[in-house]
């Protein structure tokens, strides 16, 4: 039992840094790409920050721990303050997996750097280091593929949203009070993990080698 609980929290200590991060990135990518659109909501809420604490989602966390799939709390969006509601919304969706994205190259990176100079390092400082850049690596392009699945809420939603012609784009918002219960049954089924499931492995392969 005591090797039990040792373990969860030898994972617990590697794997919630680079979670806290990458989420809180995520949204304020999403927050900044909005203001910078015209939109003062974040800003307002203060959600432009990097403490992961105005971001979090106690039930989107505690799952991540359990089930190794979270979210945090969606930064709100005011559309109405864009000057092209849809091509801006685009982009602002787009921001939260391209934050993710970037920050999964830059770990990535980080980790071959501190690979190849390991040596200099001692192991008990060198070890923890290498395993949170992978973790972040991992779970960094995990949430940006995830994110991107054309289904609303998701950015996907929201992507495929601002690319449809405007009366399609009214119908398939109409989805958006569903969309959580249809992912939870696709994700349950299998269907997104058989989907997503390759290109993460696909993404992860080409950034680590």
């Amino acid at each position: 039992m005591s090797g039990d609980i040792n373990r969860f929290m030898q994972e617990f200590a590697i794997l919630a840094p680079p979670f806290l991060l990458a989420l809180t990135l995520h949204e304020l990518a999403h927050g900044y790409a909005a203001y910078r659109f015209g939109d003062p909501t974040a800003r307002q809420l203060g959600r432009l920050t990097m403490n992961p604490l105005k971001h979090l989602d106690p039930l989107g966390t505690i799952l991540f721990f359990i089930m190794h799939i979270g979210w945090a709390k969606p930064v709100p969006v005011n559309p109405s303050y864009f000057k092209r509601p849809e091509r801006d919304m685009l982009w602002v969706a787009l921001a939260g997996p391209g934050a993710n994205l970037l920050l999964a190259v830059a770990s990535a990176v980080t980790l071959k750097l501190l690979a190849a100079v390991g040596a200099l390092l001692p192991l008990f400082v060198l070890k923890p280091v290498l395993l949170m850049l992978a973790a972040s690596t991992w779970i960094n392009i995990m949430l940006a593929v995830f994110n991107l699945i054309p289904i609303p809420p998701l950015d996907g939603g929201k992507v495929l949203t601002g690319l449809l012609p405007t009366p399609f784009a009214r119908s398939f918002r109409r989805m958006e009070p569903f969309g959580f219960v249809l992912l939870l049954l696709l994700f349950y089924s299998g269907v997104i993990p058989k989907l997503i499931m390759p290109l993460i492995t696909f993404a992860h392969s080409l950034l680590t080698g």
